[in-house]
């Protein structure tokens, strides 16, 4: 009888629920327009960033490619954020798939797959965030606990973005 092999890939999904004091035209603007979305999607991290562009519209492209620190646990590695738009619905809903990698040499090797779903619901407060993460780690991933931590922080700084 084969032994079966462990497998090499963890599927993880996950929720996170935000409440914002702000129109669902608002939020979605965050997301759309690139001089905001950089300001709390990009900017204020702990590594550099080095490269961020965007194609907010459907089959669109982002990417986003940072540097860590040199005395960092990954030593100066850059991380990169591949995105594809694959549906939009102004102020409803946008979702996502991407891929989280290292890049060595130009050469980009992902460590996570996702698909991520943001959903804007109007309230009498603002908007109601809901969203989605349904992602495959590789070896070498970060993996799901610490995924939720980052897009939880993400979702912190969408909320300090709406406030200014």
């Amino acid at each position: 009888m084969e032994t079966m092999q462990q497998p090499t890939v963890n599927h993880s999904t996950f929720n996170l629920e935000r409440s914002f004091p702000a129109s669902p035209e608002r939020v979605f603007s965050a997301f759309a327009d690139p001089a905001k979305k950089i300001r709390w999607y990009a900017d204020g991290r702990t590594m550099e960033v080095e490269e961020f562009t965007m194609d907010f519209r459907v089959g669109g492209q982002d990417r986003t490619r940072y540097r860590t620190s040199p005395d960092s646990p990954l030593q100066g590695a850059i991380l990169r954020n591949d995105t594809t738009y694959l549906e939009i619905q102004p102020n409803r809903r946008i979702v996502i798939a991407y891929t989280m990698g290292r890049e060595t040499d130009g050469e980009n090797t992902p460590f996570s797959a996702s698909l991520a779903t943001f959903e804007l619901i109007p309230t009498d407060a603002g908007t109601d965030v809901l969203f989605t993460e349904q992602s495959a780690f590789f070896e070498g991933a970060d993996g799901p606990e610490i995924r939720k931590i980052g897009w939880t922080s993400l979702l912190n700084k969408l909320a300090a973005s709406l406030a200014e």
